[in-house]
């Protein structure tokens, strides 16, 4: 064999919950579902795709963070208005492999944010803050994951750092948060956690603490982000 010879990468082993999100999606073309129509409870999916709760639901979380589908609290799991993917399993490896560089954006922008927001907050922009953890603690006592709430409070904290040009850039990768936004929340007992690490974060803004704020924030983006795309089955 010569030297400019190349042997073929290795294959990628496709993990189960992307053989499901795959198999979701081609039931949902071949009943010629559309926008607006919900998918079967997750427990007749799960039993028709001979898979369990947990696959089934990672599967779902995958899909929706890729904008196939949207998890309505009380409504089910529908289908989105947004154009289908075509290779469902690469837009599910190209998100995961996106999440590593979110995280690290994520970390160093808010870390700051909350930083300034000790050390510039209203009680206008405490007020706001308060409004978001209530509007989280609420939805997740009623059953939901908390995924407005937990936007309204980073975007509460942004706006209580008065920083217009961070502000704008958390605007620019603020649709890539969203999806890791998702995924996290769907995780066991993640909302609860999370909400909790939002009380330390909204306690050392409202003490006017940028450093412990700050360390806050770090501690909480750092928990959030083990998410299960990131992770071998």
């Amino acid at each position: 064999m010569s030297e400019s010879a190349r042997f073929p990468r290795p294959l990628q082993r496709t993990r189960l919950y992307e053989q499901v999100a795959e198999q979701i999606t081609a039931w949902i073309s071949e009943n010629d579902l559309k926008s607006g129509d919900r998918l079967p409870p997750e427990r007749q999916l799960a039993t028709s795709l001979g898979v369990s709760r947990a696959t089934l639901s990672q599967a779902l979380v995958a899909l929706e963070v890729i904008g196939v589908v949207a998890v309505r609290h009380g409504d089910g799991t529908v289908l989105t208005d947004k154009p289908r993917v075509e290779r469902i399993t690469d837009a599910i490896r190209a998100h995961a492999e996106r999440i590593p560089d979110v995280i690290e954006a994520r970390d160093a922008l808010e870390t700051k944010l909350a930083a300034l927001a000790a050390q510039r907050r209203t009680q206008e922009d405490l007020d706001h803050i308060e409004a978001a953890l209530k509007a989280m603690d609420d939805d997740i006592a009623g059953g939901g994951r908390g995924v407005h709430g937990d936007e309204l409070f980073h975007r509460a904290v942004t706006q209580a750092a008065h920083s217009p040009l961070l502000e704008q850039m958390m605007s620019e990768i603020s649709e890539l948060i969203r999806e890791t936004r998702i995924e996290s929340l769907s995780q066991p007992d993640r909302p609860k956690t999370s909400l909790a690490g939002h009380q330390k974060i909204a306690d050392a803004i409202a003490a006017s603490d940028a450093e412990r704020a700050a360390a806050a924030m770090h501690g909480h983006v750092m928990l959030v982000s083990d998410v299960a795309l990131l992770r071998d089955e």
